[in-house]
């Protein structure tokens, strides 16, 4: 009797340890330069929602698209735990506002929700790359997170290099969906307006 309560109360022990870590845990950057973070959770319903909508995606293109609105929503819910909630879409509608993120923060914090999604197995067409950075005239840079198209189970693209698309939060307000495009474009100074 006492080795099979000795076994259920371990059984118990590892399905509490799996609950508990199916919520995710990540820092957010605020305050430009990422020079303030603050911890932020994701909870088990938040994530489902997540799956349920990234799950849907049949294409690279129609994940793409997910991906933008799961950036967005994780942003909108990390802004309800921590001052991003104060952001707004470029570098001057929010000066001086703490909380307030320029391209460095969202490009670090985007780079992490990528890769909780990633971690979760949630990616099927994509991989998540370093950010990149933009420079225009030596004096305008700008950094966004960057995904990478895999096709054939993780085998890229066969016609030559991977297809390459930054997905930039830095252009919206807290909350609202990221841009996804290629990073050719973006490269070349294009954003969200150009693009669509």
């Amino acid at each position: 009797m006492r080795s099979a309560c000795l076994a259920l109360a371990a059984a118990l022990s590892v399905l509490a340890a799996c609950g508990a870590s199916a919520e995710e845990r990540i820092s957010v950057c605020f305050n430009y330069g990422c020079v303030a973070q603050a911890e932020v959770v994701f909870s088990d319903a938040q994530l489902a929602e997540l799956a349920q909508l990234l799950g849907d995606a049949r294409t690279p293109g129609e994940e793409r698209e997910a991906v933008g609105a799961a950036v967005g929503r994780l942003l909108g819910w990390a802004g309800r735990q921590s001052p991003i909630g104060a952001d707004r879409g470029g570098n001057y509608a929010d000066d001086a506002v703490y909380g307030r993120m320029d391209c460095i923060d969202h490009a670090t914090t985007t780079t992490r929700l990528l890769h909780l999604l990633e971690r979760r197995g949630l990616l099927r067409f994509h991989r998540v790359l370093e950010p990149a950075l933009r420079l225009r005239l030596l004096v305008f840079q700008h950094y966004s997170a960057v995904i990478e198209e895999v096709r054939d189970g993780g085998a890229d693209d066969h016609d030559g290099a991977p297809a390459r698309f930054v997905v930039d939060s830095w252009f919206f307000d807290n909350g609202h969906a990221a841009a996804v495009m290629p990073l050719d474009a973006w490269l070349q100074g294009e954003g969200p307006d150009d693009y669509e």
